[in-house]
């Protein structure tokens, strides 16, 4: 095999590997908004009306009622609140010491029907605007202090800190995207697609924004790299291909 084709082909690989990395590093999460923008919006009370179920997932819209939801100390009623503690350590990498997960089950509902959800089976991150909070280490609670002692030990300068909370409310209006079944008593469910249910708070034109990153050119880049790479490894194979037959 040729100096060119292996040269051609690892080049590729780089390439492509580089790419993938960038758009992680993005902070976009662009398999979570194919999936929840390409699904069939349907409203939670017409799923009553349908004679034959989806066999795909489809984006589920509705208000959350819940009789017994998450009360918080500022009066705010919650069926879900995830929150991440973390702290960036001396090489540039954050180490998450504390993660938070509290939910309740809720019912989707308009004036026609409701179907019930089980949060705690949803994707990460759900999707709504996070509350950030940056600040230092010496900032957190005391019951951080053993976690940040044991992360932060021999360091000279002060240790940024950040939590990123995200909650859904009693009062939101939501998109779920899930499998519509029938169970033993022929009544509706949603039941998790792979990954689990992709919870919105948001209008679907503010949920792809969000998705998509805070860094766009950085999504941008990382896509032409990843294209850029796939086709120099096809153009590797194929050559391989082409002297290997010659």
């Amino acid at each position: 095999m040729s100096f060119l084709v292996l040269f051609l082909g690892a080049f590729g690989l780089l390439v492509l590997a580089t790419g993938l990395t960038a758009i992680r590093a993005s902070g976009a999460s662009p398999g979570m908004a194919q999936r929840y923008a390409g699904a069939r919006e349907h409203r939670a009370g017409d799923l009553l009306d349908l004679v034959e179920l989806p066999q795909r997932p489809v984006r589920v819209t509705g208000r959350v009622r819940c009789a017994d939801p998450i009360g918080m100390p500022d009066g705010e009623a919650l069926v879900a609140y995830h929150r991440d503690v973390e702290l960036q350590l001396p090489r540039g990498g954050w180490r998450s010491i504390d993660r938070l997960r509290e939910t309740r089950s809720f019912d989707l509902w308009d004036h026609d029907g409701s179907v019930s959800v089980d949060p705690a089976l949803a994707a990460e991150p759900i999707v709504t605007i996070p509350h950030v909070w940056h600040g230092s280490a010496s900032e957190l609670d005391d019951h951080f202090t053993a976690a940040v002692e044991r992360l932060t030990r021999g360091a000279s300068t002060v240790t940024p800190a950040r939590s990123v909370t995200r909650m859904v409310n009693t009062v939101d209006r939501l998109g779920v995207l899930a499998f519509v079944r029938r169970g033993d008593r022929d009544e509706l469910r949603l039941d998790p697609p792979p990954g689990g249910f992709i919870i919105s708070t948001l209008e679907l034109d503010a949920a792809m924004r969000l998705l998509g990153g805070p860094r766009r050119s950085l999504v941008v880049a990382g896509y032409a790299a990843v294209a850029g790479g796939g086709l120099a490894v096809v153009m590797a194979a194929a050559l391989g291909l082409l002297q290997v037959i010659a």
